[in-house]
């Protein structure tokens, strides 16, 4: 029989076999892949096909990462499509998303709204030049002041031969440029002495009631001295001003707010409030004739700039007589013309009019080869020496906003196009614009029903009472070409917002 230490002996022996067989079978499992595992249950499972927890995160994860890179891509080749001259018409070009204009920006970084306009320190070490520019081809340019029709109006019934043959530059000129005898316009007298005095002139204007006027800011005592500061304004916003605000009278009974010389413009020339404006804005030099030197502001404009620094910055640093700013996203008047009637901000049917008469004379989408910044204007603020080709361009600029529409920054560059070398002009950055004035809103929105129009069958029968009966009549003159056979050029939507 075996003894007890005998039995001891064999439990012993028996626990290190099965613990270096476990350790065997240990040493399989690492070192063969293949090797299988018996799993509680019975069934055989291959340790490959076991995927831990932390391998789960992290393939979604990275699943994640590709799947955002992947839409990126996609929107930033969208975003690049809607900017291309093969202009996208998917919904995705049309929304005006917060991503898409990120996007947008990252890829064409958005010009700087304001920059420091380099002007100088001292308003008094500028020194004004003496005498006036020389004018080398127009020697001579006179104004017609009759109109040969019953019905007498403001801007004259220019016809297309006339209008053709005022854009030939020679030293002797004569050229319809508003005011026609009984065609309205019409100043007091006292405001008509008083301009006569007025060399440099600050001018804004007012209609229908749509602002108040805003004094300027940072004015050196040189400069009240210097300019005549004149706020042009028909009888409605003269009587909403004296509402809200107190205006006094000096001894001769001109009329006061601030630094403003208030001017009223009676019996007014057109029917469009908006029209109406164009009046001081591009003929300052015939309602203010002694003046040599002029700044024309819109009138939601608060001034920040000394105008005395302006005149040295854009007009005598440069040897220019004219300086403008570069519309903000438009290049062509075409790109402008198609965010107008985007916007509702004139008759659709009666731009594309415009347009095409433009195009049939000649006018190309701008280019650099044109050897302009722009063909489209920020006309909010306008610096000009009154030289006899200035007084002929705001001339031809101001009949094209008379015969067509009055959206008067589709006209400059067609205007400047035609007049080609003989008009010389400084066209400045926007961002230096924008740091000129802080704008403000209207008083009240512009209420032309006009605007609205989507067809010219809403301007005729019953409705033909929407046409303006006193401005752009070229609209409705039998052109002497072709237009139905004219296709405007097709245009990029240069920005999401207009």
């Amino acid at each position: 029989m075996p003894t007890s230490v005998e039995n001891d002996r064999g439990v012993v022996e028996g626990d290190i076999n099965r613990s270096l067989s476990f350790r065997t079978s240990r040493r399989i499992d690492r070192t063969d892949p293949k090797q299988k595992t018996i799993v509680k249950g019975g069934g055989a499972v291959n340790p490959c096909k076991m995927i831990s927890r932390k391998t789960f995160i992290r393939l979604v994860f990275v699943s994640a990462i590709v799947w955002i890179m992947i839409m990126l891509f996609s929107l930033l080749s969208q975003v690049w499509t809607c900017r291309s001259t093969i202009a996208s018409s998917s919904d995705i070009c049309q929304k005006r998303t917060k991503m898409i204009l990120m996007l947008q920006n990252i890829i064409v970084p958005k010009p700087v709204h304001r920059c420091p306009v380099p002007v100088l320190d001292d308003v008094n070490a500028i020194s004004i030049p003496e005498g006036r520019t020389p004018d080398i081809v127009l020697k001579d340019l006179q104004y017609s002041t009759v109109d040969d029709n019953p019905h007498p109006l403001f801007g004259g019934h220019l016809n297309w031969n006339e209008r053709e043959e005022s854009f030939n530059v020679s030293p002797t000129m004569k050229v319809h440029c508003g005011f026609m005898k009984g065609g309205g316009g019409d100043m007091d007298e006292v405001d008509v002495n008083y301009a006569r005095k007025c060399r440099f002139v600050v001018a804004s204007g007012i209609f229908d009631g749509y602002d108040m006027p805003l004094q300027p800011t940072n004015l050196s005592k040189r400069s009240r001295k210097l300019f005549c500061f004149m706020m042009v304004v028909d009888e409605v916003s003269l009587n909403m001003i004296e509402r809200n605000t107190t205006a006094r009278k000096d001894k001769n009974g001109g009329k006061w707010i601030g630094v403003w010389r208030i001017v009223t413009l009676h019996n007014l020339p057109y029917d469009e409030p908006r029209r109406n404006g164009k009046v001081p804005k591009l003929l300052t030099h015939r309602l203010f004739p002694q003046a040599q030197y002029s700044i024309w502001i819109d009138g939601k404009m608060e001034l920040l700039v000394d105008p005395l620094l302006m005149l040295e910055r854009y007009l005598w640093r440069g040897n220019y007589t004219f300086a403008i700013a570069t519309h903000k996203h438009h290049r062509s008047i075409f790109e402008e013309g198609d965010a107008i009637k985007r916007r509702k901000r004139y008759a659709r049917p009666l731009i594309d009019i415009h347009m095409k008469i433009y195009r049939y004379e000649g006018m190309d989408l701008w280019s650099p080869d044109k050897g302009t910044v722009s063909d489209v204007p920020e006309g909010a603020v306008i610096i000009r020496e009154h030289t006899a080709v200035n007084n002929l361009f705001m001339c031809l600029w101001f009949n094209e906003v008379d015969l067509f529409t009055p959206r008067d920054q589709l006209s400059f560059g067609y205007v400047a196009h035609r007049l080609r070398t003989h008009f010389r002009f400084f066209m400045f950055p926007n961002c230096e614009y924008n740091s000129l004035f802080i704008l403000h809103r209207h008083t009240r929105e512009h209420s032309s029903v006009v605007e609205w129009v989507k067809s010219l069958d809403e301007l005729t029968g019953s409705k033909a009472a929407l046409k303006e009966s006193r401005g752009g009549l070229g609209l409705w003159m039998p052109y002497p070409g072709n237009l139905s056979s004219v296709q405007l050029p097709f245009v990029r939507r240069a920005y999401l917002a207009g």
